[in-house]
């Protein structure tokens, strides 16, 4: 009888110590979910913040091909064209 109480005894402690450690790990994987949030929402800031600069950078290079530089002149013409059949398809659109 003495052996069975040592072994519901011996269970007892291992139930508490994994009861402990699930604890422990679920702490850890709340702590890292927040974590990945906070670098999602910094990637998504990112993101956003390249797509500003890239349209920005855009712009100044459509500029400085319509200042004169010889090296962009096609691509603002190309540019330009691209916007004038925008241009015309919305008033065509607006006409019907």
């Amino acid at each position: 009888m003495g052996e069975l109480i040592e072994i519901v005894d011996s269970l007892e402690n291992k139930i508490s110590k994994l009861l402990h450690r699930l604890e422990v790990l679920n702490q850890a994987n709340a702590k890292l979910k927040m974590e990945l949030n906070s670098v999602l929402e910094s990637h998504e800031k990112t993101k956003v913040a390249l797509a500003e600069w890239e349209e920005k950078y855009d712009s100044l290079k459509l500029a400085s091909s319509m200042l004169g530089s010889n090296t962009n002149k096609t691509e603002a013409k190309l540019k330009i064209n691209t916007l004038i059949r925008e241009l015309d398809s919305c008033i065509a659109q607006l006409a019907e």
